[in-house]
């Protein structure tokens, strides 16, 4: 039996080629409100907060203002268009989940898309059933509140020790600690694993596949050395 049972997955960044096309909606955004873009660097370092957060973040001199709304529909807006034809799934995304399904693991999303934005995408791959559970930033918490994840847990019926999230944020690794649940960081996505290794993630990869690999040598009792931890 292996070790964990419920496997959580951010989506934008960790499953889902996308950062480039947030990046780029952000400047369009900025761009359509006549205020200064931000750096690509700056748009990431926000990629896995809701988009409230991340525009107050980005922007704080809109709050208050009527600019807010229409930032949030300049982005989505020209986020909507890009996605016209979906963004791709990382490399080994689909036959890992597949593999994990038949394994018998249970498979969740914890994202900052909104429900909307995440049925319409699932919608687009046929996966609407896909997963046993997901959960969008606009019906709980953003990250890294945990409550995000105890929801799905709840919903599971599975304990913190029993689950994984796999994130390509620190948005996503601090609100697994914030949990008590263990997190995978991926390097291939919105931040660079330089940085997510500060939040001591139990494994560090550079490819969806490696994921598999080590909770198939975790299942089997062998001990996997990832950096400077041994777990």
């Amino acid at each position: 039996m292996p070790d964990y049972e419920l496997l959580i997955f951010d989506w934008d960044g960790t499953l889902v080629d996308s950062i480039g096309r947030i990046v780029e909606a952000m400047h369009w955004a900025a761009d359509s409100c006549a205020l200064a873009r931000c750096s690509d660097a700056q748009v990431k370092g926000i990629i896995g907060l809701g988009l409230p957060e991340a525009i107050a973040i980005l922007h704080p001199e809109l709050a208050g203002t009527a600019l807010v709304e229409r930032f949030r529909h300049c982005y989505s807006e020209r986020y909507l268009a890009l996605e016209a034809q979906p963004s791709a799934l990382f490399p080994g995304v689909a036959e890992a989940l597949e593999m994990f399904r038949a394994q018998g693991y249970r498979l969740a999303v914890a994202t900052g898309k909104t429900r909307h934005g995440l049925q319409r995408v699932l919608a687009g791959r046929g996966w609407l059933d896909y997963f046993d559970v997901t959960r969008c930033a606009d019906e709980t918490a953003s990250k890294p509140d945990p409550l995000m994840l105890a929801e799905i847990l709840d919903h599971c019926g599975v304990s913190a020790k029993r689950a994984l999230m796999v994130g390509d944020s620190s948005f996503d690794l601090q609100m697994a600690r914030h949990a008590g649940v263990d997190s995978v960081a991926v390097g291939y996505g919105a931040q660079s694993l330089a940085a997510l290794r500060e939040y001591e993630p139990a494994l560090a990869i550079e490819h969806f596949m490696e994921l598999h690999a080590w909770l198939v040598r975790r299942a089997s009792g062998q001990l996997i050395k990832v950096g400077e931890h041994v777990r």
